[in-house]
This record gives C-alpha cells, structure tokens and sequence, in this order.
C-alpha cells in the first residue's frame, strides 16, 4: 500500500513495516523497537539472545587474545634480556593501543552496528596475537602489544549489541552479564596459557621455555580468527534485522559518524562516567597485567602459580558484574535514576576501600583473600556503568559507549605508568585514592529527563530518542517508560 507524504512522495507503507523476523521467541516492546524485555539464558534464539551469546563470546576471545601473554611476560622477561620498566611499557602499549580504537568503534556502531565490526577486528587483532613468536626486543614486543589492544576495542560492540536487543528496563543487567563473561576471558587466559598450554607445550620442546612461549600464542590467534568469521554469519544487527537491510528498506536513517560522535562528546556526563570507568575497568586491565608479576616479585611464587592466583581476580567476572547490573535495575525500578546513582556510588566507594586493604596486606593469604573483594566491587562497578550510559543519548548510543569505554582503557594507561615508575605499594595507594575520588562524581551526573543523586524529580521521556515529553514528574523510572506508547 502506498501513501502521499507531504513533499508529494509516495511511501511504501509495506517497506516501512519490514523486518526479518515476523516473530519471536522472547517478549518484546514493540514502542523500543522490538527490543527484549526479558533475558532467557538458556536460549540461543534469533536475534536477541543469539546476539546476547554472540556478544558475550566475542568478547571473551577478545581477551584472550588481548592478555594471552600477560602470564608469560616473566619468562619472556628474562629470555629477552628486558627490564621492569620494558615490561610496564609494552603492557601500556597493549591497553593505550585500544584508546583510540574505541573512539572510533562507538560512532561506527551507529552506523554499521556491532556484528560486522566483531568480526572485522577479532579477525584483525589475531594476526598479530600469531606473530608473538617473532619478538627479539623490547621495541618489538611494545609494537605487537600495541596492535593487539585493537582486540579490546570489542567492548563497544559487545555493550552495543546489547544495548540495541534489550529495553531499558533489562540493559544494566545484560550489558553487565556479556560485560563480564566477556571479562572473564582474562582470567581463563591465566589459567589457560600461564598454567596449562605454556607447560603443555614446554613439555612438547624439550622443556625449553622460549620456543614454548614463542609458539603458544598462535592457539588463541586461530580461535579468534575462527570465532570472527562464525559470528560474522550466524546473528543480527538488531532486532528487525541486519543495518543493511534496514537501510535498503527506508527502516533506518541514514547515520553521520561525526555528528554521532561530536553529539556524545557535548553531552558531559559522557565525560564524568568516562572518569568513573577509568576507575574501574582500567582499573582490572591494570590487574591483568600486574597481578601475576606481583604475587610472583612479593610472594615468591613460581610463574604457574603467580598466573592462577592472579585468575581469581578475573573469574569474579562470572558473576560479579552481573551483580553490579542487577543492582542497577533493582535500584532503578524502585527509585528511578537516583537509585542508578547510588549503587554507583556505593560500588566504587567500596572499591577505592579495597584497594587501599590491599595495599597494605603482607601475607599471602590475606592478599587473596582481600584480591577476591576488590575484584567484586570493581567489576560490580562496571556493571552499575553500563546501567547508566544508555540513558545518556539513546540516539548516539554507540558513541556514548565507545567514549566511556574508552574511559577505561585511559586509566590503564595512567595506572600502568605509576606501577612502572613506582613501587607496588605507592602505586596501589595512588589506584586507591583516584577510585575514592571518582564515587563522588556520582553526585554530579544530571541526565535531561531523570532523576539525580540528590532529585527524585523525573519526567515524561521519549523511549527512543531520551528527549523529555513533558514536565510531568514521575515517581519511578518503570512508570516513567510505561507513560509513553
């Protein structure tokens, strides 16, 4: 059926209405554009929950490729003749490298959406992840570290992805479970390279343990490679379908990466939860690469057992994060905005706490013990994050994240140089107090439309585009979203 728009041009009524999927096997919210209103872990459907595995194990593959060397750095250490400050250097590279990836991941999100950048980069970062073995110096293994960071710009996608198959009332708690899962590929790849294959392929060279370490990584390049090309053709863009049929049936508008990007640039929250990630996912990154190197230089221990002590740090990710998400839309659902707030606060309040714990605990016992709650409120933390940031500007999403994600990535660097430079324990109080400083920015995060740390006040918001309806208050975010049709 065919109708006259007000320029005299006719419309295809029929092409306006397609999607990919005349139904679904979840339940959805037609006023969000399909997107699912619940999570179903259990299935492995088209598109919401394909997407939701899909995102999840991407990202995992992502840091296993990212960290894959991390547990070997000791060894690598003394075969090529490198010093602290050398090390400190190529694992900055590894996570600086991803800065600006992410800055441009998040507007090309917008434009192309996550699935096809999944697979372009995974592919991508894999070459590099197999030529490990090449490294002679120290120049080299700061080079190669650098273009495998681009595997970490797969966060923007992975909380892309999600952020476009789930309302808002279930994304902190999807985001933050691919978040984590996806995190947790850290703390495998220590158990995994550090404590089975390096040993694994020791034993298959004669024990010798600088062909081991020059050869395991080509594992993880394969499976990264594999994993690209698998998402790549069995999963959606969105919940009607892929971005280019959309945009071949007049369903999406056309997309400027610019004006996406400089959008989320002027928005100043962007730029307070950007601080506010910084003090907690750069914080982990920051982990990954110190925590095997400290349990070995303080405690003593062997790199096999320095490399599983440090995975306790990550394999909080299985559910910790979640937590942290859940948190976010309980608290949301009973006191809008403000209770989003709050658990933020409260989550990097106990994380800066922990740190300092740590800092000061000389037994190794206690020091584990202390590890598995400080990992808690950190990757708790980057749950809570990433329950707010969709609510920022719904419409340049994807910028949105890639700058706050990008947050994260800047404070790895910042803390990466003060472990380098520094003692453990200066450089841990350092991590402390910048963490401690960072909960109070909560107070300060003013989304148009909902409430803030201090103001229940919210208002009539548009699901879509976040623009405020009316000056109607609200007494929670559920009747808020449950107000517009």
């Amino acid at each position: 059926m065919d109708v006259v728009a007000g320029d005299g041009v006719d419309i295809d009524v029929d092409e306006l209405a397609w999607k990919k999927f005349s139904e679904y096997d979840i339940d959805i919210d037609p006023t969000q554009d399909d997107k699912a209103k619940e999570i179903e872990l259990c299935s492995f459907a088209r598109p919401h929950m394909r997407a939701f595995h899909c995102s999840w194990w991407s990202f995992f593959i992502a840091f296993f490729i990212w960290f894959a060397i991390s547990p070997l750095l000791s060894e690598i250490q003394e075969d090529l003749g490198l010093t602290k400050q050398d090390i400190w250097t190529s694992s900055i590279s590894g996570v600086g490298g991803t800065i600006l990836v992410r800055f441009i991941l998040g507007p090309l999100c917008d434009k192309y959406g996550a699935r096809v950048l999944f697979a372009l980069v995974l592919c991508g970062a894999s070459i590099p992840t197999a030529l490990i073995g090449f490294v002679q110096s120290a120049r080299g293994l700061i080079i190669i570290r650098g273009f495998i960071g681009l595997a970490g710009g797969t966060f923007v996608m992975c909380q892309y992805w999600t952020s476009r198959m789930f309302t808002k009332e279930v994304v902190g708690t999807a985001n933050a479970l691919v978040g984590g899962w996806g995190n947790l590929g850290a703390s495998v790849t220590q158990i995994i390279m550090g404590s089975f294959l390096f040993p694994v392929f020791k034993t298959l060279f004669n024990n010798d343990s600088e062909i081991a370490w020059r050869t395991v990584s080509i594992v993880p390049a394969v499976v990264a490679f594999v994993t690209g090309i698998i998402v790549y053709n069995i999963s959606d863009d969105a919940p009607k379908g892929n971005y280019s049929d959309l945009k071949a049936h007049g369903n999406m508008p056309p997309v400027s990466c610019w004006e996406s990007f400089v959008e989320a640039c002027a928005d100043f929250n962007t730029w307070l939860l950007f601080i506010q990630y910084a003090c907690c996912f750069g914080v982990e990154l920051t982990m990954n690469n110190a925590a095997a190197l400290y349990f070995r230089d303080v405690f003593g221990q062997s790199t096999e057992s320095a490399a599983a002590i440090a995975s306790i740090f990550g394999w909080m990710n299985l559910f910790a994060r979640g937590a942290g998400g859940v948190l976010s839309d309980n608290l949301g659902e009973s006191m809008g905005m403000q209770g989003r707030l709050v658990a933020q606060f409260a989550l990097l309040l106990g994380e800066g706490v922990s740190v300092l714990i740590f800092a000061n605990t000389d037994t190794l016992a206690g020091a584990v013990f202390v590890l598995v709650l400080f990992s808690l409120f950190v990757q708790a933390a980057e749950g809570s994050s990433y329950g707010i940031v969709p609510y920022v500007n719904p419409q340049h999403m994807g910028s949105v994240t890639g700058i706050v994600g990008a947050g994260g990535n800047v404070g790895a660097v910042v803390f990466g140089l003060c472990f380098r430079e520094l003692n453990y324990n200066i450089a841990f109080r350092i991590m402390g107090i910048c963490v401690l400083v960072s909960s109070i920015l909560s107070m300060f995060i003013n989304i148009e439309g909902y409430s803030s740390f201090f103001s229940k006040k919210e208002m009539t918001v548009d699901k879509e585009t976040g623009k405020v309806l009316s000056d109607l208050p609200r007494s929670t975010e559920t009747k808020r979203l449950n107000s517009v049709t």
